[in-house]
């Protein structure tokens, strides 16, 4: 009598599942569609952060409205690149990844917020606002605190690029799912940028201060070569990134 026995199931792969190239192209779109929403953003909202009495005027409601479309677009896709990558980095590193996650929401909503402070100016100027405000000074006035809130989440950004930096920056560089000397640009430029965060938001250092400008380059090209390398390279999978670094 003969017996026969069932093949044995293969054995389950250790370490994390490859790193699909579409995540790795739609993260790369998200990281650059945040630098198309958030740079013509500072332009088309000039309106309102260079006229002090904006709200008394005639205004240029639309042009400010579609400002505030464009920052919450780029909200959108800053939280959009931590989801999108949280699955291929939190085999990679859960705790840096899952910190990474709440950074850009965290960022993302400080920039929604500060959105929402200029439609309020907006909002303002249409319904009690013109050449005719019954309360002119007083209307002046609350307008100003609306754009100061708007100037504080301004200044906060940066602080959170360098926190994103700091944790995506290191995860990356660990995993090298993409070449070390990008995430090499985020790291380094991180503490001069902080430096000069910290100094704006404790009123020492202006935001468009040289120190703040010369702080810049290393976070900005950052995210710009690390969107561009996902977008046109995808992840760099290679026996360093098959197996989880811890």
């Amino acid at each position: 009598m003969s017996t026969s026995t069932a093949p044995l199931p293969a054995p389950a792969r250790s370490g994390p599942a490859p790193a699909p190239r579409r995540t790795a192209a739609l993260a790369g779109a998200l990281y650059l569609l945040t630098f198309a929403a958030s740079i013509p953003a500072l332009v088309v909202l000039d309106p309102v952060l260079s006229d002090p009495r904006y709200v008394l005027g005639a205004g240029a409601d639309a042009r400010v409205a579609l400002g505030c479309l464009l920052l919450v677009v780029n909200a959108f896709a800053c939280a959009g690149t931590a989801v999108v990558l949280h699955p291929v980095l939190e085999a990679r590193g859960s705790t840096l990844a899952l910190g990474f996650v709440a950074s850009r929401l965290l960022e993302a909503a400080i920039v929604v917020a500060g959105a929402l402070c200029l439609l309020a100016v907006v909002q303002l100027r249409r319904e009690v606002g013109g050449a005719g405000a019954a309360d002119p000074e007083g209307l002046a006035t609350a307008a100003a605190a609306l754009v100061a809130g708007y100037d504080v989440s301004f200044q906060l950004v940066p602080v959170m690029a360098v926190a994103n930096a700091l944790l995506l920056g290191t995860l990356v560089h660990r995993s090298q799912l993409v070449p070390r000397a990008i995430p090499l640009l985020g790291l380094v430029g991180a503490a001069p940028l902080l430096a000069a965060s910290t100094a704006t938001v404790l009123g020492v250092n202006d935001q468009f201060s040289p120190l703040s400008l010369v702080a810049l380059p290393g976070i900005f090209l950052w995210e710009l070569s690390l969107g561009l390398h996902l977008l046109v390279r995808g992840f760099r999978l290679s026996p360093a990134t098959a197996a989880d670094p811890a």
